[in-house]
């Protein structure tokens, strides 16, 4: 028994002795899934799966809602000179991305991703019209990621901030970050989300606010940063998750970093 704890007293000085930022290795996103690799296009089906095979985090995508109610996965409000959110999905069908896969509905994207176990779905609703519709969007969505049963998995991002407070609302145990840079972290915890989810810029003109979200217990994450000294500075800042549009450079910068 006296070795049995001195064992433990031992396990328990190494972990203690574990430097802050092993603790806390920053986490790769992939923006707009790992898209810039041979026979990818942004928010493809395809970027999940290459996103999925590298092992990051979590792989970034971005959902409009057509005018007839169904969600696709596209990052620009127009595709081919078609307004996505005006239009009807029967006008939108058949158009391609620019690997040549179909422009794709999020039910055939988290189809897909059921069956990619490793990467987190990092969810942008994209803004609508009004705040009517931002919150119908909401719960379009929510309602799909609940019953393909990929909630756990999921994690809701948005610049509106109806969006986000209705992403919440509706799906309240589900991680929610709001983008739009303008809501201090004390802002963001009173209204119930997970953390702030930043481009970089707003951070580096804001340095307080990386202790006051740790303090606050709330997540960052930055974007979308592609320049190695940047990656450094906010790996070194011990931010949260890292969301690029070169996953690998940015797995590599992390594994350097001690």
């Amino acid at each position: 028994m006296k070795h049995l704890k001195l064992s433990l007293l031992f396990l328990l000085c190494v972990l203690m002795a574990v430097p802050v930022s092993a603790k806390r290795k920053t986490k790769v996103i992939a923006h707009r899934g790992y898209w810039k690799t041979e026979g990818a296009a942004q928010n493809s089906i395809r970027s999940l799966e290459r996103a999925n095979e590298i092992k990051v985090y979590g792989s970034e995508f971005d959902v409009h809602l057509t005018a007839d109610n169904v969600p696709v996965v596209y990052h620009d409000r127009k595709i081919e000179g078609k307004d996505i959110q005006t239009a009807p999905y029967a006008e939108l069908k058949d158009l391609k991305l620019s690997n040549g896969e179909t422009l794709p509905t999020l039910e055939q994207y988290l189809d897909r991703a059921k069956k990619l176990k490793k990467t987190k779905l990092i969810f942008e609703l994209k803004s609508h019209a009004t705040p009517q519709r931002d919150r119908e969007a909401a719960k379009v969505v929510v309602d799909m990621v609940n019953g393909k049963k990929l909630t756990k998995r999921t994690e809701y991002i948005a610049f509106s901030l109806e969006a986000a407070m209705e992403l919440h609302r509706l799906s309240p145990k589900t991680p929610v970050y709001y983008l739009n840079g303008d809501l201090s972290p004390k802002q963001l915890k009173e209204l119930g989300f997970a953390g702030l989810d930043y481009n970089y810029k707003v951070m580096q003109k804001h340095p307080e606010w990386f202790v006051e979200a740790k303090d606050l217990k709330l997540k960052i994450n930055v974007w979308t940063v592609n320049d190695p000294q940047v990656m450094e500075e906010m790996i070194e800042k011990r931010v949260d998750f890292l969301t690029t549009d070169y996953p690998e450079e940015a797995q590599k910068a992390v594994h350097l970093y001690r």
